[in-house]
């Protein structure tokens, strides 16, 4: 794996890449949900829209609070004959837009080629519930899922991962953390981790500033800009103090990153979460021995994939998304 200063060089765009809107520059939350929405409908539509040979189903799933959630799965109409791993999706968003329709391509994809039983979770989004709601509703879920697997005809024996994009990857992040420390089973024997959100600026460990240039670096990126990142992280944690909570960065957990599950990364090279996400990958890997995958895409912004779907790595990208899940269900 090369040093995380070879891939400052990614922030240059690449020549595929055609501008898009910042995030930042919506006038509210409620605009940014229409088009989050509108983006993803159109981003699985040109990617393969409806995929033949799964099934989905929609649940109620109660929260520990008592509010029921959705949580959308995903079968194979044929079944692997050993049984279909499990996997749970958290969807990206900043905490705060978003919803099944961010995941659904994903998740069809997994169950298709992969014959996984797919849990796409639609937690609660902030302002209207900030921290730590959205978290608590992804890892309840995911205690659902696992309660439930052989009602869902998965079998968690065969692979048990979880994952998530951008607010969903901190998510992730998170609760494999929290699954850890809890003792829950079965353990979980895979993360995938796109885009992830991993340590909030102001607490990032004083040992790994000098390499974390990308925030800066990449403050005036295209779609998730600096001033986008400002925009969720005030609606979804406005206090600052708790922001330094594992529950949103997870480098600070203080058991560390010891029993970890194997690591799927999936990093943008013009993207501001770009270097906390390569020093989280580097601790897992050399200080824990934690197997880890990584696939770069230097001159692209966070979320390309979902904003132009029509480029070839965007399908690129897609790919690797199930070729990575694949190689996570090989590390069990």
């Amino acid at each position: 794996m090369a040093h995380i200063t070879d891939w400052m060089a990614t922030a240059k765009p690449d020549p595929e890449w055609e501008e898009a809107p910042d995030i930042g520059q919506f006038p509210d939350i409620s605009s940014l949900r229409t088009w989050i929405t509108q983006s993803k409908e159109a981003m699985s539509a040109e990617m393969g829209g409806s995929i033949s040979g799964v099934k989905e189903s929609d649940h109620q799933v109660e929260m520990r609070d008592g509010h029921k959630i959705t949580c959308r799965t995903y079968h194979p109409e044929s079944p692997p004959s050993g049984g279909s791993p499990l996997c749970v999706i958290y969807h990206g968003g900043g905490w705060c837009i978003g919803g099944l329709e961010n995941e659904e391509l994903l998740c069809r994809l997994l169950t298709s080629k992969l014959g996984m039983t797919c849990v796409n979770v639609d937690y609660r989004l902030a302002p209207e519930h900030k921290f730590p709601v959205p978290v608590h509703d992804s890892y309840d879920a995911t205690k659902w899922a696992a309660a439930n697997a052989s009602t869902l005809k998965a079998d968690p024996s065969k692979g048990f991962i979880i994952g998530g994009t951008s607010a969903g990857g901190n998510m992730t992040a998170a609760i494999a953390h929290m699954w850890r420390d809890a003792g829950e089973q079965p353990a979980l024997t895979g993360c995938h981790l796109m885009i992830p959100a991993i340590c909030y600026g102001a607490y990032l460990p004083e040992k790994y500033r000098e390499e974390c240039k990308s925030f800066e670096q990449n403050k005036n990126a295209p779609i998730l800009s600096a001033k986008a990142c400002d925009l969720f992280t005030d609606n979804y944690i406005p206090k600052m103090e708790d922001r330094k909570d594992p529950m949103f960065s997870p480098l600070l957990v203080p058991q560390g990153q010891k029993g970890l599950p194997a690591s799927y990364f999936q990093i943008c090279g013009m993207d501001p979460l770009r270097d906390e996400a390569l020093v989280y990958e580097r601790i897992l890997r050399e200080d824990e021995g934690i197997k880890t995958k990584v696939d770069m895409y230097p001159g692209l912004p966070h979320g390309f994939w979902s904003i132009a779907p029509k480029l070839k790595v965007s399908e690129k990208f897609v790919q690797d998304s199930v070729k990575g899940a694949e190689w996570l269900l090989q590390q069990k």
